[in-house]
């Protein structure tokens, strides 16, 4: 992280001159004792994330195909003429262990054409769905199964 602050140090600033460098050197070394000290920051899990990287990056591939099979999935809904689309509002409860990983499929939902998640309580989701087949086993789905996989690495 530390070395991620010089970075963006030298960016903004645009030049290295020996100034800039000692003064950033010196503004980064304070900001990162404070990240640790009074924002619970721990460069441990910053080695995890690291090493889990193609796991995110994984996700990350695997939501934006999930986004773009939705939006044929909402396109074919809207221009079929024979069936009347049904909007429905659908709860669910996830296996997911960590608040950061609900956050993150709340949001993969979201993310997806036709779906929004309306609010989370505890293991229980809220999602209202543009058809009610677009909400059928979201608690199976890709995206949570990856979840899942990187919640376990963490």
């Amino acid at each position: 992280m530390f070395l991620l602050l010089l970075f963006l140090w030298f960016i903004f600033n645009g030049r290295v001159t020996f100034e800039i460098l000692i003064f950033g050197i010196v503004i980064c070394s304070w900001l990162y004792w404070f990240m640790c000290r009074h924002l619970d920051y721990r460069a441990d899990r910053e080695i995890k994330i690291l090493k889990n990287l193609h796991l995110y990056i994984k996700y990350f591939f695997i939501l934006i195909l999930e986004i773009i099979k939705s939006n044929f999935a909402v396109i074919r809904l809207i221009l079929s003429s024979d069936k009347a689309f049904e909007p429905a509002f659908i709860t669910f409860k996830t296996d997911l262990k960590s608040d950061l990983a609900k956050v993150i499929f709340a949001n993969s939902i979201t993310l997806t054409p036709g779906t929004y998640t309306i609010g989370i309580q505890a293991d229980e989701y809220l999602i209202h769905a543009l058809d009610e087949s677009f909400g059928e086993n979201l608690n199976q789905s890709v995206c949570a199964k990856e979840l899942k996989k990187l919640e376990a690495k963490l």
